[in-house]
């Protein structure tokens, strides 16, 4: 069973908890032994993290076992096709390999990821797991860098971080809060302070896409004088914000 955030902590009843973490899991069982269900394999620009910017081929699989208010990936949680993972280094391959982000959903409800992001470093890639914190890290590989989400209360998925994950980060991995509200902003620099975070890795901080306001967000981050890097979802600005394979 991985390891998710544990359900007694969750508001609804446990037989109710039970069957929606079932249903969203359902996606990805079944699938032949050895294989990932894919969302997408694409390459576009590093919207986000310190990599934001840079050309990036992302492998996003499917399913995730939380519902935050704000997902923009709602059509991963169902939709994709069962592959090998040498058919997905391929595809990576193909696409120019290089940067590469293994993203969701959530990607680690598939035990498969952790040999697929073994793989993808044996190449020489540099590789970035986008992880919804949900999930304990500690099976990944280490040449990965985590960019590590911390849900708030805002995104109603508070509950499930498994705040083990913050004790195993390196400097070499990023932690991430993405804000609905000034209480959001607020309780993640208590978060910051709390776990000492300034010291051991890189800040990100997103505001709920057309929620809060970028500019007000940056006005709170300097008011803390926290080394905090704001982020503003490249792609988002980009290109159109409903569009997929950005």
């Amino acid at each position: 069973m991985h390891d998710v955030a544990p359900s007694d902590r969750r508001t609804a009843a446990p037989d109710a908890r039970e069957a929606a973490l079932a249903r969203r899991l359902r996606p990805i069982e079944g699938r032949p032994a050895g294989t990932l269900m894919v969302h997408e394999i694409y390459r576009s620009l590093q919207g986000e993290s310190t990599f934001a910017g840079l050309p990036c081929v992302f492998v996003r699989l499917t399913a995730c076992h939380l519902r935050c208010v704000y997902c923009d990936t709602p059509h991963a949680f169902n939709q994709g096709e069962p592959l090998e993972l040498d058919a997905v280094v391929a595809a990576v391959e193909a696409l120019g390999g290089g940067l590469v982000e293994l993203t969701g959903g959530e990607p680690l409800l598939q035990d498969e990821a952790y040999p697929l992001m073994e793989k993808l470093a044996d190449r020489g890639w540099t590789v970035l797991l986008e992880t919804s914190g949900g999930v304990a890290t500690d099976r990944v590989d280490p040449r990965v860098r985590i960019i590590l989400d911390v849900k708030t209360p805002a995104s109603g998925e508070v509950d499930a971080n498994v705040w083990s994950n913050l004790d195993r980060l390196r400097p070499t991995d990023e932690v991430k809060f993405v804000l609905g509200d000034r209480d959001d902003f607020d309780w993640s620099v208590d978060v910051i302070r709390r776990h000492d975070l300034a010291r051991r890795c890189p800040i990100l901080m997103s505001a709920v896409f057309g929620r809060v306001d970028p500019t007000e967000l940056a006005t709170w981050i300097l008011e803390t004088h926290l080394p905090i890097r704001l982020q503003v979802q490249l792609h988002k600005i980009l290109w159109d914000p409903r569009a997929r394979g950005v």
